[in-house]
């Protein structure tokens, strides 16, 4: 491999300090998954499409597939392995089993991962909004309504929803 096309970078993964070298070519999927071992993400549609392989980069709800490795020097990700801790899950992963929102589970580390930066933003969200933040996801098992059930009751919680869309 030509060595021009090889980088080590520094990131923070789950609260852990990395530093991976890496082919300035690959996805930070392909980094997280085949380098890293965190095999939450999921490899989906390959295009940014799907959410599967959704983690959060500083917060914000990235499609891994298409988010280059490189981009990722410096910042904090965080994938379904960093939320909760052990075996005491998350309010956001406690939401989606009350829920039934939890099928095949091929969605659900993207799906979670989302409705964690909805409620990390402190933001209100209508429902309509709430569906809209949402929509990047497919799911082939629940049905949406579980899922949208599961978003909102972790909003809920917190009081993050609104009748009155934000503007």
């Amino acid at each position: 491999m030509n060595d021009d096309l090889l980088k080590k970078i520094n990131l923070k993964i789950n609260g852990k300090d990395h530093r991976v070298e890496i082919d300035v070519r690959e996805s930070l999927l392909d980094v997280l998954r085949n380098k890293l071992h965190l095999t939450g993400v999921k490899q989906g549609c390959g295009v940014g499409e799907c959410g599967a392989c959704t983690v959060l980069v500083d917060g914000t709800p990235v499609d891994s597939c298409i988010y280059m490795a490189v981009w990722a020097e410096g910042k904090e990700v965080l994938t379904i392995e960093g939320v909760g801790n052990g075996n005491n899950i998350s309010k956001v992963q406690k939401a989606f089993v009350e829920e039934g929102a939890i099928q095949c589970g091929f969605c659900t580390p993207g799906l979670v991962l989302t409705t964690t930066a909805l409620v990390n933003s402190g933001e209100k969200f209508t429902e309509e909004e709430v569906k809209r933040e949402i929509s990047g996801h497919l799911c082939r098992c629940t049905g949406y309504q579980k899922i949208f059930n599961a978003t909102k009751k972790s909003l809920e919680e917190n009081g993050q929803i609104s009748e009155t869309p934000n503007l």
